[in-house]
């Protein structure tokens, strides 16, 4: 019970009431058991079901080594989808069991820390984390939005397109995570209702959908894409310069910009007339910040002249260099320190790089990559566009369920076997794992700028699945069509 204050005052017995009676489990204890241990069951049969597989014989055409090396990675994609483990520890651990196993021996194995596409995430991180450590991101979102957001539909347009262009150069996560609280202030500052305003949900999902597709254009918007990059170059020695990739992406992100905006419009309809009270909260916020610092100046002329570097002299020189380089620059003028960098740094990530990378070259030279394609080549009759179509469909419903970078090493090495069965450019594969995998939009499990979207309060679940929906099948359309009649011209033939 509580006295007049709030507070709890004792029972008849001298001890604190309850609030709420205690409630006893009355269910036998084995059962209670079963219930509290179920992830270490699971876990437990998980290897109990690896080890049986592991002492079975070599299918025919396969090797030992082969063999082992697919057991391991059904292990893994098994923990991928479960989440059983972090994402990163799984791949750590696949890439620990590989000289474990006899696939690899570890000097190999653990080569793969040192290869490109690790270094140039790295960089990336680095770079994103000194725009927003110093505060240049939140500065440009602001400045933006108090500029042109002078109607209700500009507004939306703007948090839309900047969420986008912000996604060209940092990771599409982080860019949701600084609009966020920016686009919150506006809904405050316009007293946007939770749950009834039709505006508050356009714009928190202009900035899911914004990113989202944004983060598809370049190497910069998220894991996939250096990843995949990164398993090509290890498995075949081709490699993308960053503006062939983005040549590449932009026939779908540009006609998707559009078409993706006047999809919400239509499914999230303005339905009010004035936004001045937001604006002038932002031009009042602005303002508080002041003229650019030292710090943000110094770190928007790296920023500027690292992706100059990265389009010029890009496939020259290797983009992780240029991306330490950019880092190095940062270090140099005192921007950022390493304290500071482990705040935003997303270890994790790196970490799976490696493993995946790892895991990917042992089904590749264990020749256990090459041994599905054979075995599943009845499904698409050697045709060049159905496995596409396939791959790239696959890889869109599949990163509605788990992570994106996940998606790209279960399929890469099935992708790259395939096209030496069936003649296909490899780069062609790479593009068309990596551009599908980032464009899911329906659950927040696979896209964390869902995720911070439907954390506003202003969306349902229903709201998100059924415009996902939607613009999926036009994102896998425009897809296609760029595959179709836009790639040949790029060099990026079929």
């Amino acid at each position: 019970m509580k006295n007049p204050h709030g507070s709890d005052v004792p029972g008849s017995n001298g001890l604190p009431a309850m609030d709420k009676p205690l409630k006893l489990d009355n269910r036998p204890m084995w059962l209670i058991v079963l219930d509290r241990t179920g992830h270490y069951q699971l876990l437990a049969g998980l290897a109990v079901v690896g080890a049986i597989l592991f002492h079975l014989s070599p299918p025919a055409g396969l090797s030992q080594a082969g063999y082992h090396a697919l057991v391991l990675f059904g292990a893994t994609v098994a923990l991928w989808v479960s989440g059983l483990l972090p994402i990163a520890v799984t791949a750590l651990l696949s890439m620990a069991m590989l000289p474990l196993l006899g696939v690899m021996d570890a000097r190999t194995t653990y080569a793969m820390f040192g290869n490109e596409a690790v270094f140039f995430i790295l960089g990336a991180f680095i770079l994103a984390a000194a725009m927003t450590g110093t505060g240049l991101s939140a500065r440009l979102a602001r400045t933006m939005l108090a500029g042109f957001g002078t109607t209700p539909r500009r507004l939306a347009l703007t948090v839309y397109l900047l969420s986008a262009l912000l996604s060209f150069c940092m990771s599409e996560h982080a860019v949701a995570a600084m609009m966020f609280p920016v686009v919150a202030e506006i809904a405050g500052a316009l007293g946007l209702e939770k749950g009834k305003s039709s505006f508050g949900r356009l714009i928190f999902m202009s900035i899911a959908w914004g990113c989202i597709i944004g983060g598809i254009a370049t190497f910069l918007g998220g894991a996939r894409a250096p990843l995949a990059a990164g398993m090509l170059k290890e498995s075949t020695g081709l490699s993308f310069s960053f503006l062939e990739w983005t040549a590449a992406a932009c026939m779908i992100v540009l006609p998707l910009l559009v078409i993706g905006f006047l999809l919400l419009l239509r499914f999230f309809p303005v339905d009010i007339a004035d936004v001045s009270d937001g604006v002038r909260y932002l031009n009042r916020k602005r303002l508080e910040l002041g003229r650019m610092t030292y710090d943000e100046m110094i770190t928007a002329v790296v920023m500027v002249a690292t992706v100059g570097c990265w389009l010029v002299f890009g496939e020259k020189t290797g983009l992780a260099s240029v991306a330490i380089l950019g880092t190095a620059a940062l270090f140099t003028f005192r921007v950022v320190s390493w304290q500071k960098i482990e705040e935003y740094v997303n270890w994790g990530i790196v970490f799976m790089y490696g493993g995946s990378i790892a895991l990917a070259s042992a089904l590749s030279r264990t020749g256990a990559a090459t041994w599905i394609v054979r075995k599943g080549m009845g499904l698409f009759q050697g045709s060049p566009l159905t496995v596409i179509m396939v791959i790239s469909l696959a890889a869109m419903l599949l990163t509605e369920c788990i992570s994106h970078a996940a998606v790209v090493a279960i399929l890469m090495p099935i992708g790259i076997g395939l096209c030496s069965t069936l003649g296909m450019d490899p780069k062609v594969m790479t593009l068309t794992i990596a551009l599908p995998a980032g464009l899911a939009y329906c659950l927040p499990m696979g896209t964390p700028a869902t995720a911070i979207a439907y954390a506003s309060g202003f969306l349902r679940s229903r709201d998100i699945i059924v415009a996902g929906c939607a613009v999926m099948a036009i994102s896998w359309t425009l897809f296609m069509a760029s595959v179709m009649f836009v790639w040949p011209h790029l060099g990026l033939k079929i």
